[in-house]
């Protein structure tokens, strides 16, 4: 009896170049993810400016009493 094997060329785990080349393209998704998500949550955590404080008259520079 013969047997019929079929051989898949495309399949990861035989071919090691095309495996690495997988692997790599997966690191450099993921690199790109995290760095992409970086600059949004800075982004989004960013500095909104000079807030307006109430500061009492007697620890200015030049205080001022009464």
């Amino acid at each position: 009896m013969e047997q019929n094997t079929v051989e898949n060329k495309n399949d990861i785990t035989l071919n090691r170049v095309s495996r690495s080349r997988f692997l790599f393209y997966i690191q450099l998704f993921c690199m790109l993810a995290f760095m992409l998500g970086g600059c949004y949550s800075l982004y989004k955590h960013s500095y909104a400016g000079k807030p307006n404080v109430a500061v009492p008259e007697s620890s200015l520079y030049s205080p001022k009493y009464k």
